[in-house]
């Protein structure tokens, strides 16, 4: 058998009892402050009326004529029967100077002494006290009857205590209905807000919902993907410490709208946009980020949840890949080719033609050998000129020839170590992969590059032969996206953004321009001096 522990009050719960029992001591309190209130009230209430009951039958003359009589009780007993009837209090006892009683509500008490204090009233002054009489305790009044200047008997009029508590608690009587009724709509009140609660907290108690916080503070800043989230007028309502390393943000940015935070613009719309993004790259300072945006709604939209993954290693991957399968299909192409010339030299050595096939064979070694001194000549530095001469059998593939200019001059060994091989194959591979697509197909198809150092800057220039470039292009031409051919299976126009974000991550420029005889000129500037990280120029 196993002992079940019971589950701790959900945080609606706890919030229902403790305003529960709030409402019922607030009533309760009142309730017994009023009680003692009126209670007070009614025994000064009381303690008036009595006065004025005694003032009333003290200054009556028909009470100072029966006391000059000489048996002034039946009179007087019969009138202070009327008055207490008429004036709704206890009792009305008129005594003489002696304290001995002419009236009394108990006829037996008529001739006995009064019970009580007179000595003030003897003096000619009324009072008021509560004293237990013989119709037991009683708030009462004395007042002295004068007739000549003299005093000749005394009244006093009394309310039992017991009459003023019946009275008090008629009241509060009231009162407890009043209070009850308050109590009745405070808790259904009580109880409506915290079902709402209870359904908002989703029935966890102030323990799970601190727990539940701890958890969403430790995940939310553990991952290394980003989190934006936005309310419905597009400010940043939350961002983890992955988020603003993504976008480059600092400061203070909860509060902010995200058209304030300096993004790219094509970034800045993804964001701002009403439906949802799905996995769409974009670029932000110098990373490449993936971006899936999902709108919250709930019968009006309540905002957006955008989630950054860092692919900038992986797309510099896939541009390693690509240009490796381009070399690869260089290759093949090339192993082709040479196969056929190797077939030409066998059937020439067959036909007894020796000395041709010597000529023809001579003749292509010179060719490619003449290409491969050309470029390693002009540019010395190892991992470039591997790239011109794969990036040349791929252009030629493509019918598109590719030289490099004789102003070219890059020795090996004058690179700093601040300008990493990658950067410099994303650049220049971007520039002569956009040059040849722009070249393809022109007459002539030609791309001219040209490197070379000047006043500690390091200048890769790529010239095309294309159709040129639009003037009101020319700032848009390195967004992310931009293209002027058609989209491919993985998009176009990421190429030229790729390498202007690497050209600003080393502090230099991207420039393009109009050739003189037609086409383009891409020129990329970087300083061969360290740059600071972050450095833009």
């Amino acid at each position: 058998m196993h002992l079940r522990v019971p589950r701790p009050r959900s945080l609606a719960g706890q919030l229902f009892a403790m305003q529960a029992v709030l409402i019922a001591v607030v009533v309760a309190g009142y309730a017994l402050f009023t009680y003692l209130s009126d209670r007070g009230q009614a025994e000064d209430a009381a303690a008036r009326q009595a006065r004025s009951v005694a003032l009333t039958l003290a200054d009556s003359p028909s009470v100072a004529a029966a006391i000059g009589t000489a048996d002034p009780s039946p009179r007087l007993q019969a009138y202070a029967v009327r008055v207490m009837r008429d004036a709704d209090v206890d009792f009305v006892t008129i005594m003489d100077t002696e304290g001995i009683r002419w009236t009394h509500p108990d006829t037996r008490q008529i001739g006995r002494r009064f019970q009580g204090h007179i000595e003030p009233a003897l003096r000619g002054r009324t009072f008021t006290e509560t004293y237990t009489g013989t119709l037991g305790p009683s708030v009462r009044a004395v007042a002295p009857v004068r007739s000549g200047g003299r005093t000749v008997g005394l009244v006093s009029a009394g309310i039992k205590v017991e009459e003023i508590s019946k009275r008090a608690r008629e009241q509060v009587t009231a009162l407890v209905g009043v209070a009850a009724g308050a109590l009745l709509l405070g808790a259904v009140g009580t109880y409506v807000i915290n079902a709402r609660l209870r359904r908002h907290t989703h029935g966890m108690n102030a323990d799970e919902l601190s727990r539940m916080h701890d958890y969403h503070q430790a995940a939310l800043h553990a991952v290394r993907e980003g989190l934006l989230m936005l309310d419905g007028q597009y400010r940043v309502a939350l961002i983890n410490d992955g988020g603003r390393e993504l976008l480059g943000v600092s400061g203070e940015v909860v509060g902010r709208s995200v058209a304030d935070l300096g993004l790219p613009g094509p970034l800045t719309g993804a964001l701002l946009a009403s439906g949802p993004r799905v996995d769409e790259v974009h670029l932000a300072a110098d990373r490449v980020l993936v971006v899936n945006t999902s709108p919250v709604s709930g019968g009006e939209r309540r905002g957006t949840v955008a989630t950054l993954r860092d692919v900038t290693e992986l797309q510099a991957l896939t541009g390693e890949l690509d240009s490796e399968r381009g070399f690869s299909q260089a290759l093949r192409s090339q192993a082709h080719e040479a196969a056929n010339r190797l077939h030409t030299v066998v059937s020439l050595i067959e036909l007894g033609r020796a000395q041709e096939a010597v000529e023809f064979a001579t003749a292509e070694l010179e060719l490619a050998q003449a290409l491969t001194d050309q470029v390693v000549a002009a540019v010395g530095e190892p991992v470039l000129a591997a790239l011109l001469l794969g990036k040349t059998a791929q252009a030629n593939e493509r019918g598109v020839e590719l030289v490099v200019s004789p102003d070219s001059r890059l020795d090996d060994g004058l690179l700093p170590p601040s300008l990493p091989a990658r950067d410099l194959v994303t650049i220049l591979g971007n520039l002569i992969d956009n040059a040849v697509d722009a070249a393809q197909g022109g007459v002539p198809a030609r791309v001219t590059v040209t490197a070379y150092t000047a006043d500690d800057r390091l200048v890769l220039r790529v010239a095309d032969t294309g159709t040129g470039l639009d003037p009101a292009h020319a700032d848009l031409v390195f967004q992310r996206g931009f293209s002027t051919k058609p989209a491919g299976p993985g998009g176009r126009g990421l190429g030229l953004a790729l390498a202007r974000q690497a050209v600003h991550r080393h502090g230099g420029t991207l420039t393009v321009r109009e050739a003189a005889g037609g086409g383009a000129v891409f020129e990329a500037g970087l300083p061969l001096a360290s740059v600071p990280a972050g450095a833009r120029p």
